[in-house]
């Protein structure tokens, strides 16, 4: 097995560039801090594309690259460099490309507080209610979540994902897979960046809620749930999202973060950034995924593990 090449969008114009035509498979790869190579990140916590790991030799360019990364979805039809890559008129065949994206705005959305500048802000664009907007116990964690804001993200995804996939089929590479993965299920603590300023992002954001700190972990799954649910029926949605493929990371075992631990814990760097194990983990089962994809032209297994019925995706 090969670990996956990567390179910088600038590597391909430089003096000693890389001859992608000597890969068996070739990918563009855009994301967030999951994709991160700038210093900075490397050096805080694990990268998911330095884990991937094929049978055949497999390069990606990586235009999450040394700079900042995405901090929203809707930015990412916005980088020059990528789009270049996949539409511009030197764009080469990609054979699929890599996405890590959603995560950053599904945070931000969890961030939004229930008043800004005096002013209520609507359910419909905020994730958690307040403590006079709960539900009844019945209805369990799910008593804190605002269903109408999660339409409203819902919603925001699906465009920016079908605006994705319209770039895709503008250029050479039309049709080719899209991989994105799910995340996985962070701890709510008190765990942020290094730097000054990052973090912690879903900890102060369930205190400022007033929900209860033992209902925390369960929120957390609740709003990750949603996500890989709805990405999962997206990729479903074959004549809206052809070639879409989406990997439920969710299903991944990992070590959790122990509640309260403001540093490295269990499979997690911080509060929502996996440290090396983390990675390695989910790297591995989403390689096993993306290969099958590549492999057999979409009939992937149901499972991440690889066992099971295969089916046409």
């Amino acid at each position: 097995m090969d670990h996956l090449a990567c390179f910088a969008p600038e590597d391909l114009t430089a003096a000693q560039a890389p001859d992608l035509q000597g890969f068996h498979w070739r990918l563009l790869a855009q994301g967030d801090s999951w994709f991160s190579t700038a210093q900075a990140k490397l050096s805080a916590h694990a990268n998911l594309l330095q884990e991937l790991v094929l049978s055949k030799p497999t390069a990606a360019v990586n235009c999450a690259g040394q700079r900042e990364s995405l901090g929203k979805l809707v930015e990412l039809a916005a980088v020059p460099e990528f789009v270049n890559l996949l539409t511009g008129p030197q764009a080469p065949v990609w054979d699929g490309i890599l996405l890590s994206v959603g995560g950053n705005d599904l945070i931000q959305a969890a961030q939004t507080p229930s008043q800004m500048n005096g002013e209520e802000v609507p359910l419909e664009l905020r994730l958690l209610r307040r403590q006079t907007e709960w539900g009844p116990p019945s209805a369990g964690v799910g008593r804190y979540f605002s269903e109408p804001g999660w339409a409203t993200y819902a919603a925001y995804l699906k465009a920016n994902l079908q605006h994705l996939l319209s770039l895709r089929d503008q250029g050479p590479s039309f049709g080719k897979p899209v991989f994105i993965h799910c995340y996985a299920v962070p701890v709510p603590r008190p765990a942020g960046a290094e730097d000054a300023g990052h973090g912690p992002w879903l900890y102060p954001a369930l205190k400022a809620y007033a929900i209860p700190a033992a209902d925390w972990a369960a929120v957390s799954r609740l709003m990750l749930m949603h996500l890989a649910q709805f990405l999962k029926q997206l990729m479903a949605d074959k004549a809206a999202f052809p070639g879409l493929f989406v990997f439920d990371s969710t299903a991944v075992p990992l070590a959790p973060a122990a509640a309260g631990a403001s540093g490295i814990s269990g499979d997690w760097h911080n509060e929502i950034h996996l440290n090396h194990s983390g990675c390695f983990k989910i790297g591995r089962a989403w390689s096993e995924h993306i290969e099958r994809v590549l492999t057999t032209g979409g009939l992937v297994q149901d499972n991440p593990g690889g066992r099971g019925r295969q089916s046409r995706r």
